[in-house]
């Protein structure tokens, strides 16, 4: 099978229904492995991050008809990924009472599933970034790991440029400071 990078193809086999098994399976070549960075970084767990994907290809071609071509695909399925994800979080948080308060819980499964000999100023980095409240660490993900630009991250999250700049500076900032108090 041919390699289609052109996301217009894709959704044009999607649409008929011949081709219908052979687009999906071009999207999920083509934006499976980042969608799954994407959600790991916010479900924190392997298996999490493989359900969540799974969830959101399966939303996707549920709801393929909907896309209208408005923004980039790319967006259109982060942002699935993104609220399947948070979805997924609030499943585990019955017990609390905002999934902010979650972000202790996730950063102990990180160390706890973390290779032996992984780096320690790595860890402390994840660490930190999973500690910050979820809009920020969303935005920092985003931006950092994504390196998608404040427009696309406000077409993935439906929050404004501003806000996003916003959450971005203090999420930054909320982990150099995680850093430096736990590194002197």
């Amino acid at each position: 099978m041919e390699i289609v990078n052109n996301p217009a193809t894709i959704l044009e086999m999607l649409a008929d229904p011949s081709r219908r098994e052979q687009g999906f399976r071009l999207l999920m070549r083509q934006y499976g492995k980042s969608l799954y960075w994407h959600i790991r970084r916010i479900v924190v767990g392997h298996d999490d991050a493989e359900d969540v994907l799974q969830d959101t290809f399966i939303k996707v071609l549920g709801n393929i008809g909907q896309y209208k071509g408005e923004g980039q695909l790319s967006a259109w399925l982060y942002r699935i990924a993104t609220n399947e994800a948070l979805a997924s979080l609030r499943r585990q948080t019955r017990l609390f009472q905002r999934i902010d308060s979650l972000g202790p819980l996730l950063a102990e499964r990180m160390e706890a599933e973390a290779p032996v000999d992984a780096d320690r100023a790595e860890l402390l980095f994840q660490k930190a970034v999973l500690l910050l409240p979820t809009q920020q660490r969303i935005a920092f993900n985003l931006r950092y790991y994504d390196e998608l630009s404040y427009e696309e991250i406000a077409q993935v999250t439906g929050k404004k440029v501003g806000t996003l700049k916003t959450n971005y500076h203090y999420a930054v900032e909320k982990i150099k400071t995680y850093i430096k108090e736990h590194t002197s």
